[in-house]
């Protein structure tokens, strides 16, 4: 293996490139400025936590109810067995390309711009900005109807008032706060998860109070492991499936994607990125597999309260099965780490919007104000500016690209990899084009006859149309003259290298490693 000195002298004598006629992002834009920068202030275990729980919200607690009764347990487990290898897919993806250049203003948009061009980059920063502050709002109000499960006289709208004010509060003080913060709201969900998956494994043999034998797969026999959708036969079998897939997708939303804005302000990220990488896949199998496969054990997806269209915490298939099991307490005790997970979740996607928003500044692509951070490294001005958002869930008040990056790197020598994994490029491509198809079909329930809705047809694709708006205006605006997309050889793989902490470690991934070395990634 290359030492680090001699990959640093390889680096040199590799040919320059412009980034001003590529990217249009340099390192002293994002580590010189004169107007401060974020601090790498997050700590190993704090990445290593928000790895295992971090966004882990209402999504899998709360909205998995409706999926399983959608299409049963055996299709929510299939469903979530198959994104959880997909979202897999993604991570591998995206943490090789962010291992690689960790810079502090890491963020997808950036890659995009650097490695695909100004528009793509554009178009997906502005998206990030918007779909992750949208789920601020989503995530208070969750928060606070989950507190409705409890007989309180407070108005809902103190609750939402509350919360937005501390995750606000959170999101402005140093990373490393954010961090402790998620390091504990994400142990809570952790054990909260390994409570209920062993509540479920006593429940299925029998050992619940004024149980009459073994549980086992009983409700998967009555009232059956499938469901049907819209239209009878096998035909409502199919569109149950398809429609169990489409929602299962809402409990993954951006979990990938918070790996890599954390790497922007984690502490050697070069070798805890990679590790909290290798640790995503106990996230993938333990907490949503097992979640799902455990509902499906102690929930029967006909139970009224999963469709009543309640949407609190009454309709988590956990807090059902466990009013069917009898347990007195425990439904609280479960609700009360919902809502630490609805605020954690709320709070990881400010922190995610306000990034994405400060790495649009630096590239040039957003107002030069939201660039300004703290002396302790918050872009405050981002975090206000997306703060913004939280204000929409007082509207309820009233109503209850790694290929690219791999062909650079073969056109201009293979430098040394912190991190690679065994499913790339081919994951990369497999995951792409599922997820174009999942966009496609996401609203496809619209067009059965009797079901079109004007606001469900505009929630399920209007992302769509905005995104190529925003691609192309940005396109005839700012990137007439430039490339619709870098060549391999043009995209730059060298810039920003310098800048890593005189700490960071080649870590080599090119070796071969034995069955020992491989078991170690999951330690």
């Amino acid at each position: 293996m290359e030492s680090e000195n001699d990959m640093k002298t390889e680096l040199k004598h590799m040919p320059s490139i412009d980034l001003a006629s590529t990217s249009g992002i340099t390192s002293t834009d994002v580590v010189n400025n004169d107007i401060g920068t974020t601090q790498r202030g997050l700590k190993a275990r704090h990445g290593q936590m928000i790895a295992l729980g971090g966004c882990v919200g209402t999504g899998l607690f709360i909205s998995t109810g409706a999926t399983l009764a959608l299409g049963g347990p055996a299709f929510i487990l299939i469903a979530f067995i198959l994104m959880s290898i997909l979202v897999y897919f993604i991570v591998t993806a995206i943490v090789e390309v962010s291992a690689y250049l960790p810079i502090k203003a890491a963020s997808m948009s950036y890659y995009a711009t650097r490695n695909v061009s100004k528009s793509m980059g554009f178009a997906l920063g502005w998206l990030y900005v918007y779909s992750l502050g949208i789920l601020v709002p989503y995530e208070i109000t969750a928060g606070a109807l989950v507190i409705d499960y409890w007989e309180n006289p407070v108005h809902v709208g103190v609750w939402i008032t509350i919360f937005v004010v501390v995750i606000i509060a959170l999101n402005l003080c140093p990373v490393k706060y954010y961090g402790e913060s998620e390091f504990w709201f994400a142990s809570i969900k952790v054990f909260t998860l390994i409570g209920l998956l062993l509540l479920t494994f006593i429940l299925f043999w029998g050992g619940g109070p004024d149980q009459d034998g073994i549980l086992g797969f009983h409700y998967w026999k009555d009232p059956g492991a499938t469901g049907t959708w819209l239209v009878d036969g096998a035909s409502g079998t199919f569109v149950a499936f398809v429609g169990t897939v489409v929602l299962s997708a809402f409990p993954f939303t951006f979990a990938p994607e918070l790996l890599i804005f954390t790497s922007g302000e984690m502490q050697n990220p070069r070798k805890n990125l990679p590790k909290n990488a290798n640790r995503f896949i106990i996230r993938l199998i333990v907490f949503y597999v097992g979640a799902v496969f455990a509902m499906g054990i102690i929930c029967p997806h006909t139970e009224d309260a999963l469709v009543s269209g309640d949407a609190s915490a009454k309709s988590s298939a956990f807090v059902v099965g466990i009013n069917h099991a009898r347990i007195k307490g425990l439904g609280s005790v479960v609700n009360a780490a919902i809502l630490t997970s609805a605020w954690s979740a709320g709070n990881a996607y400010l922190y995610m919007s306000s990034r994405a928003l400060y790495s649009l500044a630096l590239s040039g692509q957003a107002p030069k104000i939201f660039q300004k951070c703290t002396k302790d490294g918050v872009p405050y001005f981002a975090v206000m500016g997306c703060s913004i958002f939280a204000a929409l869930a007082y509207l309820n008040v009233g109503q209850n690209s790694s290929v690219v990056f791999r062909c650079a790197c073969r056109a201009q020598g293979k430098p040394e990899m912190p991190y690679h994994s065994w499913t790339q490029p081919y994951a990369a491509w497999i995951a792409m084009v599922f997820f174009v198809i999942l966009t496609l079909v996401n609203g496809f329930n619209v067009f059965f006859p009797g079901q079109f809705s004007a606001s469900d047809f505009l929630t399920a694709y209007v992302g769509i149309p905005a995104f190529f708006a925003i691609y192309f205006g940005h396109k005839l605006w700012k990137g007439r003259s430039d490339p619709w997309y870098l060549s391999a050889d043009a995209i730059d793989i060298q810039e920003g290298l310098e800048e890593l902490p005189d700490e960071e470690e080649p870590v080599g991934s090119g070796e071969k490693q034995n069955w020992r070395k491989w078991a170690k990634k999951f330690t």
